[in-house]
């Protein structure tokens, strides 16, 4: 009991002690970061400034970009900055960070949920599209995702700083994330864990399966349709989002459901490397690449661009 509360920082292990490789680590995550940024400034300066782009779908890419350079930014530079020098961090900055993690995470979940719906009713129900899918229940929509996020990543953070904290100081982990965190708790913490594994795992598991239901129905409607071209079109409209969905909720729900365990500790540590800095970097380059309109208004930006740079000749 007398080391309980005394703990007022913490050490973030990060992923290795190699010098070497925490070198090529840092250098590596330096690349997919700027990476991550551009490519996502890209696809909102995109949707902005495009008039072909101004449809739900890419109003909900937008904000799925910008959900992305948030998410990314609250742990990325905190990793680097471990590759260089021991990583410490108040228990303050941890709840702090854990919390915006757990935030940003809920929100992009519901979001993709939303996209999914978007697509649902483009190739469902076309003809009503624009009835349905206007402007005011796009902003719902997203509206949604964020006070969603908010809501449900207080529950972890208020119940974790209420935890008491013993003198061992050293998360296995190169950010806050809950699992690590309340494993250095002295106190039993199985009321923790089951909270996690059913907010977090409720969440990302309804989110998943209202997403996986429009594209049930998206799927009986291509059954429907005779051309190839019908069909090819419906996926390549899809396949972008699609993509993004297994990406996201294949690690996140290998991640939040089960209990706090080394061995799944060290999973966890593997999987939020790809959801916190190669998932965000594959977003903008999965639609870019996959998504015709998409690349149309990148080609036309970067024709603009080269036109406007040509030496006027006198």
């Amino acid at each position: 009991m007398e080391g309980w509360n005394r703990t007022t920082e913490f050490i973030l292990m990060g992923i290795t002690n190699i010098v070497w490789l925490q070198k090529f680590l840092f250098i590596l995550t330096l690349f997919f970061f700027l990476l991550d940024i551009f490519g996502n400034i890209l696809i909102i300066s995109m949707v902005i400034r495009d008039l072909t782009l101004q449809s739900p779908m890419y109003f909900l890419l937008a904000n799925l970009s910008f959900l992305d350079i948030l998410f990314s930014t609250v742990t990325v530079p905190k990793m680097m900055s471990g590759f260089l020098m021991e990583n410490l961090i108040s228990k303050n900055g941890c709840i702090a960070q854990m919390y915006f993690f757990h935030f940003l995470g809920c929100a992009e979940g519901v979001l993709l949920a939303a996209m999914g719906y978007d697509r649902y009713v483009a190739i469902c129900h076309p003809l009503h599209y624009k009835a349905i899918m206007q402007k005011a229940t796009c902003i719902q929509l997203v509206f949604t995702a964020w006070v969603t996020g908010l809501t449900t990543s207080l529950v972890h953070a208020v119940m974790t700083s209420q935890l008491p904290f013993c003198n061992n100081k050293n998360i296995k982990h190169f950010f806050c994330d809950v699992k690590p965190v309340i494993k250095l708790a002295c106190k039993d913490i199985h009321v923790n864990e089951l909270t996690l594994a059913i907010v977090s795992g409720f969440l990302s598991t309804s989110t998943f399966l209202l997403t996986l239901l429009s594209y049930i129905y998206i799927l009986a409607h291509l059954l429907q349709i005779r051309s190839s071209k019908g069909r090819s079109k419906i996926f390549s409209t899809c396949s972008s989002h699609l993509s993004i969905v297994i990406l996201f909720y294949g690690t996140a729900m290998c991640t939040y459901i089960g209990p706090a365990s080394e061995n799944s500790i060290e999973k966890d540590r593997v999987a939020a490397i790809l959801f916190t800095v190669i998932t965000p970097t594959l977003n903008p380059l999965i639609y870019t690449l996959r998504n015709k309109e998409v690349r149309k208004s990148l080609e036309k930006n970067l024709k603009r661009s080269s036109i406007l740079r040509l030496p006027i000749v006198k």
